[in-house]
């Protein structure tokens, strides 16, 4: 198949180049630069990601639309001004057109070498049509610009619509258009007449402004996705993004030039120093009290509504846009009225989380509590764990090796380890969830979960109140009953 042996041989490349990227720098930089340049974030230390994240710079080590712009403008203005030094090419022939042409072809390699993921796909196209419009005498930028780009991604891959790749980028995309359509007339006149010490404060304003408006437009969705939002991006923005484009991404790009001919340290040492400062500078913030805001899960209709109000907003021009604010603070809004569950139970019944009174999430196990206690919290926004059991909480617990029994709103809750505390739980309990299987009659407890109902179900969430039903929702009734999602079979009992 030549398609697969064109991907293999790809493939290899990148890893070859990962190595000679990674070769003359320390580890945690060279994984950074190997993220910059070939996407590949596997070398960057789990220290890096966390500082990157906390500090709202991570989407420097993800290949996008600002990588791609700063290559491709680097690229398009060494290729012209090339050109421009050879008198008789440049009053002879269209150079610009030339260096558009040469852009597009190194854009396209680019694509090729960096993985060709969603955020990279989307910014080759953009790149692309803005470099076909220059070519053509057209205008660059443009919301039609955007509906092409957006429309030949969901082409080649039409599931990336519900991933926070395609929707953080297009949504930050749509609004620095929308913003600068509107400003772009009076930021040109004050660029033109302002002199040297004035337009280096408009670049700094420039980049405040950009992060504004990109930081704005993608924190619902990194709230939706991630229920984390960095409060401090803003800051670290200012001073990473200056780096990245006047120092990083030029050294990167003079990298490429001379990697065939095996001078890549020339060029990749000079880009250890920015990628040094941009750590310094990601753990700096990362480390200010209140770094990050966890933030608890939004419903999908508040993700669609606020999506809609949004649009709403960039796309017209005519004052009825401001009617899209309404629909984006209701959106907003359903972050408020988002109630994350009292009590959770792994799918493997070793683990208990409880809510307690204060947000904190109480574990059952110390030992099982590592990275299935980050995914709650990151999924539910709980302000983090406390031990178990809880003193003073809405899961004052009382436990031995039979199991546990505590209050939550009023309401008795046991978790069952051994099958001798069936008999006593089954008697006093208003819900019982079992390790083991509960093969006689519970009549007392609802619900009743036990470990055929784990096994088949997965994970359990349970939202407890002192009136009414308890509820009760599951991985498998969240995943839905699609061709590829495997029922197992029954186990030898009735449901409960």
């Amino acid at each position: 198949d030549p398609a697969a042996g064109a991907a293999e041989w790809l493939s290899a490349l990148r890893a070859r180049l990962t190595e000679r990227i990674r070769a003359p720098l320390t580890p945690a930089i060279g994984g950074v630069a190997a993220a910059l340049m070939i996407g590949d974030q596997g070398a960057v230390p789990e220290p890096v990601l966390v500082a990157m994240r906390d500090s709202g710079l991570a989407h420097l080590l993800s290949i996008s639309g600002l990588h791609m712009a700063l290559l491709a403008a680097t690229l398009f203005f060494a290729v012209r001004a090339g050109l421009a030094l050879v008198p008789w090419v440049a009053l002879r022939f269209p150079i610009k057109k030339w260096a558009a042409a040469a852009t597009l072809l190194g854009a396209f390699g680019y694509l090729l070498i960096s993985g060709a993921q969603v955020p990279t796909q989307r910014a080759f196209l953009m790149t692309g049509l803005v470099l076909l419009a220059v070519m053509l005498d057209r205008v660059a930028f443009s919301m039609a610009l955007v509906a092409w780009a957006a429309a030949a991604v969901l082409l080649i891959a039409p599931e990336s619509l519900l991933g926070a790749s395609f929707q953080m980028s297009f949504a930050a995309v749509v609004c620095l258009i929308a913003a600068y359509e509107g400003l772009g007339a009076r930021l040109a006149q004050w660029h033109r007449e302002a002199r040297l010490p004035r337009r280096a404060a408009l670049y700094l304003a420039g980049i405040a402004l950009t992060t504004l408006i990109a930081g704005t437009a993608t924190a619902p969705y990194a709230a939706f996705h991630f229920n984390r939002v960095a409060d401090y991006g803003l800051v670290a923005n200012l001073i990473a993004v200056p780096i990245t484009s006047l120092w990083v991404m030029p050294c990167a790009l003079a990298a490429f030039a001379l990697l065939p001919f095996g001078a890549e340290a020339l060029a990749l040492v000079p880009m250890g120093w920015g990628i040094a400062a941009l750590l310094r500078c990601a753990e700096t913030v990362a480390g200010w009290p209140g770094a990050v805001l966890a933030v608890p899960p939004m419903p999908g209709w508040a993700l669609v509504t606020l999506s809609l109000g949004g649009l709403w907003l960039c796309l017209w021009r005519q004052r009825w846009r401001l009617a899209g604010a309404l629909a984006v603070i209701v959106g907003c809004a359903g972050i408020a009225v988002s109630d994350p569950p009292d009590l959770i139970i792994t799918g493997d019944a070793k683990l208990a989380a409880v809510r307690d009174g204060a947000g904190w999430l109480q574990l059952s196990s110390r030992r099982m509590s590592g990275i299935a206690a980050e995914s709650l919290i990151q999924r539910f926004g709980y302000r983090g764990t406390a031990p178990w059991p809880g003193q003073g909480g809405s899961a004052d617990a009382r436990c031995d090796d039979l199991g546990c029994v505590f209050d939550l709103a009023g309401r008795r809750v046991a978790l069952v380890f051994r099958p001798e505390a069936l008999a006593e739980d089954c008697a006093r309990a208003d819900v019982l969830i079992a390790a083991v299987p509960v093969i006689a009659p519970c009549p007392r407890p609802h619900p009743v979960v036990d470990r055929f109902d784990l096994w088949r179900e997965g994970a359990h969430a349970f939202w407890i109140s002192a009136t009414g039903p308890v509820r009760v929702e599951t991985v498998r009734a969240a995943r839905g009953a699609r061709p590829w999602v495997r029922r197992p079979e029954r186990a030898g009992r009735d449901d409960q």
